[in-house]
């Protein structure tokens, strides 16, 4: 996990993950275009997303195609936010209810 929290921590990994989110599938050189970053810096940024395993690859042909894997984003969910969400809805589940009876 922290592997995904350091890879995620940089704009300009968020970036290459939101242009994946938008068009997976994509080459290093679709990635790069358009970016203000040099080749070999999207191939580092690249480097670490696949070891945090955000980023999956698959050859096709003599083209290595680059894949988001939200496994990991949906795991951060689960474990750091879902839990602060439960005492926020249960809260406004007994609100609710007491205001309920109070109309009664």
């Amino acid at each position: 996990m922290d592997e995904v929290f350091k890879a995620l921590a940089d704009a300009s990994r968020r970036a290459l993950l939101d242009r994946l989110h938008a068009r997976n599938g994509q080459t290093l050189t679709e990635l790069c275009d358009g970016l203000a970053m040099t080749r070999q810096a999207v191939t580092k940024h690249l480097a670490i997303l696949e070891a945090a395993n955000l980023v999956t690859t698959r050859r096709h042909g003599r083209e290595k195609l680059h894949f988001l894997n939200p496994v990991p984003i949906h795991q951060i969910g689960e474990r750091w936010i879902r839990k602060f969400e439960r005492a926020k809805l249960t809260a406004l589940g007994e609100l609710k209810k007491r205001l309920e009876e109070g109309h009664e």
